[in-house]
């Protein structure tokens, strides 16, 4: 779609008239998402996720242009589903069903103007919105604990092996000196949820096969475990040596943000593990004198 299409009055009316409506209709979801954000650590990437998405669709651009369109009666059928998911998640005071039926009509509407062949190139920026609405504290909790105590216990079985003393009660750690609490701010579900945004964004951009984007972005799980499971050892050992300070205030806060930024560096190293080789094949040459 070239620039004369998108400034001629016939097309870009009707778009703008049915992006105001949308942001119009979604107006206070968007608003409680941008307080979410700037409150809940686990959600802070979220300001980054619409422009991510938006890059996306950029990218596909040329792909857009080629694609037969025509537009399909199933997209207003889905339309109509995700306005009643908002409506009836709205009457409920259901935040995460009403930011999610957002990317319902956004499907929709895609269907309908466009039909199936521009959808299947637009499905992995419009899914990937999904991914700045905070999930539902019981869910989130569903998940977090788990983790929590998987991190634990593989921490107690390492900083035992490293020859301390350590006793483990579920997601409390006992040192002779001290004892030490695997919040759910340590789970590693902060991490994962910010590094599965990262991992998707760059494997969608990325220019490699099927199977290598899907192994970079499901790599982001076994990276967010690691990190704070190395995270909980170094804590766990400091504090045997330096007291339960170590593990309180800015030090704390200062981990985390080691462990993140360790996380991106194993990101980047599986990137570079997966992406294809620039170097330049070698051409035989030629025996002749």
């Amino acid at each position: 779609m070239n620039f004369a299409q998108w400034i001629n009055p016939r097309f870009a009316i009707p778009i703008l008239a049915l992006s105001g409506s949308f942001f119009a209709a979604y107006y206070p979801v968007w608003i409680k998402l941008i307080k979410d954000w700037g409150v809940d650590d686990n959600y802070s990437h979220g300001y980054f996720i619409p422009f991510i998405a938006a890059y996306m669709v950029w990218q596909q651009k040329d792909n857009l242009a080629r694609v037969a369109k025509k537009g399909s009666g199933w997209g207003l059928a889905l339309v109509v589903l995700g306005l009643a998911q908002y409506a009836l998640a709205w009457a409920g005071s259901e935040y995460f069903l009403q930011g999610t039926s957002m990317m319902v009509v956004l499907f929709g509407v895609a269907m309908f103007l466009w039909g199936w062949g521009a959808t299947k190139l637009l499905w992995v920026p419009i899914a990937y919105l999904a991914l700045m609405v905070p999930l539902p504290a019981i869910l989130w909790n569903k998940i977090a604990f788990p983790m929590k105590l998987f991190a634990s216990a593989v921490a107690a079985d390492t900083i035992q092996a490293l020859g301390y003393t350590v006793l483990r009660e579920g997601n409390i750690l006992t040192l002779p000196n001290t004892v030490l609490e695997v919040a759910d701010a340590c789970s590693g579900l902060r991490s994962l949820t910010s590094l599965l945004a990262l991992s998707t964004a760059v494997a969608y951009l990325a220019s490699m096969e099927a199977w290598k984007k899907w192994l970079l972005f499901l790599s982001a799980a076994p990276i967010a475990v690691v990190g704070n499971v190395l995270r909980l050892i170094a804590t766990a050992v400091l504090a045997r040596h330096y007291g339960a300070a170590v593990a309180e205030g800015f030090l704390h806060t200062f981990s985390g943000w080691l462990v993140f930024m360790l996380g991106l560096a194993m990101l980047a190293g599986v990137y570079t593990l997966l992406r294809p080789s620039s170097r330049p094949s070698r051409t035989p040459q030629s025996n002749e004198q």
